[in-house]
């Protein structure tokens, strides 16, 4: 089998990071289970200034590294390569910071996993042509079976692949999200994948 995973809060808890970095720089408290929008300046209630220094300063390797892995993460994914089935990570953030995501995904024994960066959010920074960076165009000649994916907003990106299961990783910005089909399903944690997946 082919899998996608998306890396931020399906392999690590950028979220609970975010919210701590924000109090840090603006004395804001949000709770994690308030962080209700995948746009993160409106879930914090930033300016764009403080977007911008919040994103910057939550993406410098100092702060990719300590990310903490999503509990049972890296064993299950390490037991799908130990099966044979090809496992890549299509991450949404940018190019910079491919460097620290392969330490990370290293760090966490999943030397064997394909990385790539792909622009699903239109965002800046892209490296261009690189082996890592994904454009749209190379991306949907890809073929999944299963895709591993928290924003709602990344959905579109598997309209291309009718007969993808994608398995949604709850968080409290998805809730209210409208689940596009019935090869989309709500999982809570990875033991719940590893037991859809096989």
């Amino acid at each position: 089998m082919k899998i996608y995973i998306d890396f931020d809060d399906c392999l690590c808890e950028t979220a609970k990071h975010f919210c701590s970095l924000v109090e840090e720089l603006f004395d804001k408290k949000v709770p994690y289970e308030d962080v209700k929008y995948f746009d993160l300046k409106r879930s914090y209630d930033l300016t764009d200034e403080q977007y911008e220094k919040m994103m910057i300063l939550g993406h410098t390797p100092e702060a990719l590294l300590e990310l903490e892995e999503t509990p049972g993460a890296s064993k299950t994914i390490n037991s799908w390569l130990d099966e044979g089935h090809e496992v890549s990570i299509i991450t949404g953030r940018p190019s910079s910071a491919y460097e620290a995501s392969r330490k990370w995904l290293d760090q966490h024994g999943l030397e064997r996993v394909k990385l790539y960066c792909l622009n699903k959010y239109g965002r800046d920074s892209f490296i261009k042509n690189s082996d890592f960076n994904l454009e749209l165009e190379d991306y949907y000649k890809m073929h999944f079976d299963y895709a591993i994916e928290d924003s709602p907003l990344a959905f579109k990106f598997f309209e291309h692949l009718p007969e993808l299961k994608v398995l949604v990783y709850d968080r409290p910005w998805n809730h209210e999200a409208e689940l596009p089909g019935e090869g989309f399903r709500r999982c809570f944690d990875w033991e719940t994948i590893k037991g859809i997946v096989g």
